[in-house]
């Protein structure tokens, strides 16, 4: 049956174990989280070395592993069966596997913990197989967050952490690393290693101290600089980028650029202008909402769609696909000039 990653979690604490793990989906940080949990925390280690089978999809196939998955424990109550990168399993479609896999399915060993972690994809769900397992194994499917849901869920992290963060702050790791959670997990552990007092909210000063954003040269700053028109602060901005190359590479500057002009494109055209329905409609905080009438002042309908263009062809010089061949820097300059004149 389907269940969400938290529930799953919760049960494999409580040492509630099933006989089949079935994980799957594009976003790989729940499925590793699950994964990883019963690798480490199933078996007591002295019982690991008998009981506890890792293979990956590439080196095997599903007959290893349903005949792994029939054997007994050795002097423990379980034996545990992972195979990662299950996605690369080459004889999912192949009849006699699918039928070993089914029959397993269907009556499976008791004493084994299974776990399937199906990476990069979802599982077809039209397939008996998954029919299956639906009825009768754990079936987790995590999908990649929504924009708008990244810095939910990095509040959330934070708390789960026992920590704050504040707006800024969270608006950083937002625009910076996007909805990569595996990268946002690492960083924020990274960051609280450095943190002692849980009292007082994570800021941009810790952000750019530890996790290496900078709090005034980002390009969520950069976007601030566009919507009022401030032409000092933006050149700021770029001669810092051009300086230190790695801290904001020009291809998602251009897609993050892109995505605030065509949410200015959409508050265009939407009627209801005020701050709920804007912050809804733009998948925005409420916090924010200032910041785009204000740009939504500066910038006219008929301006925005050329911005849109201008980004178009920026995009393609970025990837190498016109005859011209500019530096980034140069490429990011020429847009910011014709964004803001």
């Amino acid at each position: 049956m389907a269940q969400t990653p938290e529930a799953v979690l919760k049960d494999l604490k409580a040492k509630k174990f099933a006989p089949i793990y079935f994980l799957h989906g594009d976003e790989s940080f729940y499925l590793d989280q699950i994964s990883d949990y019963i690798e480490k925390n199933a078996l007591q280690e002295h019982e690991k070395g008998f009981n506890q089978i890792i293979l990956y999809g590439k080196d095997t196939n599903l007959g290893t592993i349903v005949q792994n998955a029939r054997r007994f424990p050795m002097m423990a109550e379980r034996q545990v069966v992972i195979i990662k990168e299950a996605q690369q399993l080459s004889d999912w479609s192949k009849a006699d596997s699918k039928k070993v896999l089914e029959a397993y399915i269907k009556q499976p060993q008791p004493s084994t913990v299974l776990v399937f972690a199906h990476k990069h994809k979802s599982f077809n769900k039209n397939t008996n197989i998954y029919k299956l397992l639906d009825k009768q194994a754990i079936v987790v499917e995590s999908k990649k967050i929504r924009e708008n849901q990244v810095a939910p869920w990095i509040e959330g992290y934070f708390k789960q952490k026992g920590f704050q963060a504040n707006l800024k702050a969270v608006s950083m790791l937002t625009e910076s690393i996007g909805a990569d959670l595996g990268r946002l997990q690492t960083e924020i552990d990274k960051l609280l290693l450095n943190v002692s007092d849980a009292s007082k909210p994570v800021d941009e000063h810790l952000i750019e101290k530890h996790v290496g954003i900078s709090k005034s040269y980002n390009i969520f700053e950069l976007q601030k600089a566009l919507g009022t028109k401030n032409w000092f602060k933006a050149r700021q901005i770029m001669q810092y980028w051009e300086a230190n190359p790695k801290s904001q590479p020009l291809i998602p500057t251009i897609a993050m650029i892109f995505t605030y002009f065509t949410k200015l494109l959409v508050a265009h055209r939407t009627q209801d202008k005020s701050d709920g329905n804007l912050a809804k409609i733009l998948k925005v905080n409420p916090y924010f909402v200032k910041d785009y009438k204000i740009a939504l002042r500066q910038y006219p309908f008929g301006k925005v769609v050329r911005i849109i263009h201008y980004l178009r062809e920026a995009d393609l010089q970025s990837k190498g696909i016109t005859a011209r061949n500019p530096s980034d820097a140069q490429i990011l300059q020429e847009l910011v000039f014709k964004i803001l004149a």
